[in-house]
């Protein structure tokens, strides 16, 4: 029986590769896939990459939900968990990935009228045209 963490870790990688596949990164996630998979048969891992491709497709037309492939891939992972305990490393590193590397998530407040680009604006604004009035 698997413990809860494995269950948790292996959810969240599922979680990651959904991300993969949205971000458009299929290509980069399919050598951390075939790594996970590596007790696996040639054929075997070959299925799994191309359902990474199957699903990606499929997420961007819009026919599966994300929710439903997190689901087949969080199944898979606690498969390969379940019968190669070795393979948790990789898994928690899937899990922690990040697909987008850091983001930094900020507000900005304009208040008054004028145009507010980058930043708020004290004082006057200055138009230069290139129409120099004398």
């Amino acid at each position: 029986m698997m413990d809860e963490v494995a269950q948790a870790v292996a959810t969240g990688a599922a979680g990651n590769v959904v991300a993969y596949m949205l971000s458009g990164q299929v290509d980069a996630l399919q050598a951390k896939i075939t790594r996970i998979f590596r007790h696996q048969s040639t054929e075997a891992q070959a299925e799994t990459v191309h359902s990474l491709e199957v699903h990606a497709a499929a997420l961007s037309n819009e026919t599966e939900s994300s929710e439903h492939v997190i689901e087949h891939w969080a199944r898979l992972l606690r498969s390969e968990l379940s019968a190669h305990p070795d393979v948790r490393e990789d898994v928690e590193g899937l899990a922690k990935d990040s697909t987008t590397g850091s983001i930094s998530i900020g507000s900005q407040h304009n208040h008054g009228s004028g145009a507010f680009i980058g930043g708020n604006n004290y004082g006057g604004i200055t138009f230069n045209t290139g129409n120099e009035r004398q």
